[in-house]
């Protein structure tokens, strides 16, 4: 307390007040009482409103409550309060309702306490009670405030913990809502806005997180959206992921697994939070390397090629279908070489280099190649979907012992 020496500070703890005390201060409760409401709402304005409110009644048997309370334990230190415990945990909840900090209500109880030490003091110079009776009641004193703030902390925090689970639940499904894509009613996400006081960005990055057992304890910045809880975890950050969001991405994953999907408008979340998925599959895979975290905009031609592996299978057998008939290592000689010639359009000694053969060799292939695909290598776009297909396979099997 500002401006006085707590007694605890000045060495060995004191006994207990002897219980004649109490026969002492208790005439005196309904007059502190009285003067501890007056000065309590003439510092703390707030609570003069509520005294004269529907809550009034109640604010004045707590704070009677309290005081009595005090008194009582010194002539009886063991008696149980039980009304006095749950008018202080309601203080505190009541505080939580209202969205604001303990300061006020710690204030007004060491405020009381200041009056009571004050009334104190004039009571033991009237009945000319010792210094070590008035420390021991200055140190009692301050212990109970200690107790009573102790109780009105545990209203306060079972209100924001239940209120911090509905709201996660409240943002949680707000994300699922944005990711689910149309027809999701626009007043829906509206509404959950308003609620969870989120605003709705223009654009958005979604971020695919490996599942790991430490994900449930870790937090983010206040406007990401987050959910943990899915089989697939995954947060939404409003806007581009910037320096300044790789850095809250560090701190709230340590160790963690990151995709980056791209930065799309909102109502593309959807596909952006499809590719950082797609990325972190790919690094299962062995086709990208693995790091803490991978941005897909490094990766988008792998991303196209490798988005419809079936269909892939269905290119593959198209464009080559002319090298069905011949065996297998010929077909990956060949394939290689055809690779290696749409990759570079180099010469046969470069190519030789690339494929640790002869320029001769090479030459012999081409030969071959041109004889069994004829017009599908002079035709632009048939040239085209040949190299695309063979840069796809060479991406699949990028991890793979078997031949393209």
């Amino acid at each position: 307390m500002p401006g006085v020496v707590q007694p605890s500070d000045l060495g060995e703890p004191l006994g207990p007040l002897p219980q004649e005390f109490a026969a002492i201060v208790r005439p005196e409760l309904p007059s502190l009482i009285k003067e501890i409401g007056l000065e309590v709402t003439r510092a703390y304005p707030e609570y003069a409103r509520l005294l004269d409110g529907p809550y009034g009644q109640g604010i004045r048997v707590g704070v009677e409550q309290s005081i009595s309370v005090f008194v009582d334990q010194v002539a009886e230190p063991a008696a149980p309060s039980p009304l006095r415990d749950e008018m202080c945990r309601r203080f505190g909840r009541f505080e939580a309702y209202e969205g604001r900090s303990l300061d006020q209500l710690q204030g007004a109880y060491r405020l009381g306490a200041r009056i009571a030490l004050r009334r104190a003091k004039k009571v033991g110079r009237r009945y000319n009670l010792s210094p070590t009776m008035m420390l021991t009641f200055a140190d009692a004193l301050f212990s109970y405030v200690d107790e009573l703030e102790a109780l009105s902390r545990e209203g306060y925090l079972e209100v924001r913990a239940a209120s911090g689970d509905h709201t996660d639940t409240l943002r949680r499904r707000l994300l699922h809502l944005v990711l689910a894509g149309r027809p999701v009613p626009r007043t829906a996400i509206a509404e959950l806005c308003e609620q969870t006081g989120w605003v709705l960005p223009e654009e958005v990055t979604l971020v695919a997180v490996r599942h790991s057992a430490d994900l449930g304890r870790l937090g983010a910045d206040r406007d990401v959206l987050v959910d943990f809880t899915d089989p697939q975890p995954h947060l939404l950050i409003p806007g581009p992921f910037d320096e300044m969001r790789r850095r809250m991405l560090d701190h709230a994953l340590p160790g963690a697994r990151a995709a980056i999907g791209l930065t799309v408008p909102t109502a593309l979340a959807p596909d952006s939070i499809r590719w950082a998925r797609r990325v972190l599959e790919l690094v299962d895979a062995g086709v990208i390397d693995d790091a803490p975290v991978i941005l897909c905009e490094d990766h988008l031609i792998t991303l196209w090629l490798l988005s419809d592996p079936v269909l892939l299978d269905q290119l593959a057998r198209r464009e080559l279908a002319p090298m069905a008939g011949i065996s297998a290592n010929r077909r990956e000689r060949l394939t290689e070489t055809l690779r290696i010639w749409l990759d570079t359009r180099g010469t046969a000694a470069q190519m030789g280099e690339l494929l640790d053969v002869h320029p001769q060799t090479v030459r012999y292939r081409m030969r071959n190649l041109e004889s069994i695909f004829g017009e599908q290598l002079v035709d632009p776009e048939s040239r085209f979907s040949t190299e695309a297909v063979l840069r796809a396979m060479r991406l699949r099997t990028r991890n793979d012992d078997t031949p393209l």
